[in-house]
């Protein structure tokens, strides 16, 4: 397998990044149509974290760290690094000596489609993660492959430079010619919970505050006493 390693690739501004990073999952993958999750398989190693970065992205051998170490030289300021390889592996490609390198550059976290080891330590010293498996089995370093070229995980699209966003539901891309627009969608559709979020408080039902009544209506939905009810199942 032979590869390329991308440098200096376009990015999201920060700004916008930083801006994405004060919503949840959730509501940006709704502010963007649903769309952009990755699968609910890729899990934190750690709980109550929330982090935004732009993509360096890897693509590498099963069982084969080497383009990590690539990727680290590239990492900078700001970055999430994304890694994947070409057919499924959860060995453990990632660890607390990786993490240790791309802390000391500003990087914000990893999400990788493989397995994850070291995983208290890298609780220890705060550098945030996502994987599809925590696993002991070590790799080799000895297969081309490439960095910051576009990646799949999951049926997601993932270039360099694209928004990643994840907390403890999961992660989310956000192309980043999107980024700006997807901030300030996320922003109207947090202000518009906000405001259901108070009137359920005040005790106002879904129901009503949806429209969902004409709903059930049209769907056939009947509402029947208990006594109707078994009466008419007797």
């Amino acid at each position: 397998m032979s590869g390329v390693i991308v440098t200096n690739p376009p990015k999201a501004e920060l700004k916008d990044v930083d801006a994405l990073a004060q919503y949840g999952v959730a509501t940006v993958s709704e502010a963007m149509g649903r769309t952009g999750l990755l699968g609910p398989a890729v899990r934190p190693v750690q709980q109550g974290v929330r982090v935004a970065g732009t993509a360096v992205t890897v693509l590498s051998w099963p069982g084969d760290n080497l383009m990590i170490h690539a990727a680290v030289e590239q990492c900078g300021e700001g970055d999430i690094l994304v890694v994947t390889t070409t057919s499924p592996c959860t060995d453990g490609l990632f660890g607390e000596l990786f993490a240790t390198a791309l802390k000391q550059r500003g990087v914000r976290g990893v999400v990788t489609s493989t397995g994850i080891r070291d995983t208290q330590e890298l609780r220890d010293m705060g550098f945030a993660a996502w994987s599809r498996a925590v696993s002991s089995q070590g790799t080799v370093k000895a297969t081309g492959g490439s960095v910051n070229v576009p990646i799949a995980i999951d049926g997601q699209v993932i270039r360099p430079g694209d928004v990643i966003l994840a907390d403890d539901d999961g992660v989310v891309v956000v192309p980043r010619e999107r980024a700006r627009e997807t901030a300030l969608r996320s922003e109207a559709r947090e202000a518009k919970e906000a405001a259901t979020r108070a009137a359920f408080i005040e005790g106002q039902l879904g129901l009503d505050r949806y429209g969902l009544r004409d709903t059930l209506t049209r769907l056939g939905v009947e509402y029947r006493s208990y006594e109707e009810y078994a009466g008419e199942t007797s």
